[in-house]
């Protein structure tokens, strides 16, 4: 954002581009505040999967702390409601569920902020008219995913990304068309209905054809659940439910590219702020500061301050 929006609207314009975007973020919302903190009661801000804030939500204070539990909830998918204040106030009644992170800002001030998780739907695309397939797209709508039934000879029209899971259905008609296609686009998941040994031999096929193993590695054959003796449309439940399992279980998230990168592995690693023991990141903008050849990192100036004052008094607190 270009510029500090206190009512919070353009952020929730933000937020529905990102969520038609398919990129997960969690939605911050100032709740409630005690003077003089800098948040107020509606200011907003979204945070991204890989730690970018748009919108605003208090000072420096507050934002670490925000990112850090922004990302948690992202993952889990759970909201979370946040109280921060003074470790004094963490003796105060609090409400069910919510969770006290103490803060040293010299403002005193307090914030109660909801982080409520935006996660993308899952969306499904099966390939072939089966009625297992038909049954499978029309119990996903139920679930409200984004669903998409294609016949094999439509899949140049098909664009499918990084999120996308990816049913071949086709049963016998073009399995392995279906599947190279499928495998090449690299979406997040790739199943074929298929006895196990026809799904051996499809695969079998593509890698005399020169279809890297790695990508073949990645077809899940046969794919559903077993249910026994199933007919062609409890097939489709047997899918549904295999894919419901793992969609719970994280599977697709963690296999997934995010739309924006993900800046995990080149993240600067975090720290305690020996002062207020704040989590930071442990970078060059977070006031670096050395005594006898360890470098310790803080929330905020004032507390670099401090400690430069008297780094003995603090480090004693950690039995150093």
């Amino acid at each position: 954002m270009t510029q500090w929006d206190p009512d919070g609207w353009d952020v929730l314009g933000r937020a529905r581009e990102l969520s038609e975007a398919g990129e997960p973020f969690a939605l911050a919302t100032v709740v409630w505040r005690q003077a003089p903190s800098s948040g107020h009661v509606g200011s907003r801000a979204i945070v991204t999967a890989d730690g970018r804030m748009e919108g605003w939500i208090g000072g420096a204070c507050a934002e670490p702390v925000v990112l850090r539990e922004a990302k948690e909830v992202i993952a889990s998918a759970e909201p979370q409601l946040l109280f921060l204040g003074t470790a004094t106030e963490g003796d105060l009644p609090l409400p069910d569920g919510a969770r006290f992170v103490a803060m040293s800002c010299q403002s005193e001030g307090a914030l109660q902020i909801f982080l409520e998780p935006v996660v993308p739907v899952v969306d499904l695309v099966v390939i072939g008219d089966s009625p297992a397939a038909t049954t499978l797209v029309a119990l996903a709508d139920t679930l409200g995913w984004r669903t998409r039934q294609v016949g094999r000879t439509d899949l140049a029209d098909v664009v499918i990304g990084p999120r996308s899971v990816v049913v071949v259905a086709t049963q016998g008609h073009g399995d392995e068309e279906a599947v190279e296609w499928a495998v090449r686009a690299t979406p997040a998941f790739v199943g074929l209905v298929a006895s196990r040994k026809r799904g051996h031999n499809v695969l079998g096929y593509l890698a005399d054809r020169g279809v890297p193993k790695q990508l073949l590695g990645r077809v899940h054959t046969p794919v559903g659940l077993d249910l026994g003796h199933t007919s062609h449309q409890e097939i489709g439940v047997a899918v549904l439910a295999e894919l419901v399992q793992l969609r719970a279980a994280g599977a697709f998230a963690t296999t997934a590219r995010p739309l924006l990168p993900m800046l995990s592995a080149e993240a600067a690693p975090e720290a305690i702020d020996p002062v207020c023991h704040m989590t930071v990141p442990a970078d060059d903008g977070h006031w670096p500061h050395q005594v006898d050849g360890a470098t310790y990192w803080f929330c905020c100036l004032p507390c670099h301050d401090r400690f430069a004052t008297d780094p003995a008094a603090y480090l004693a607190d950690q039995g150093v």
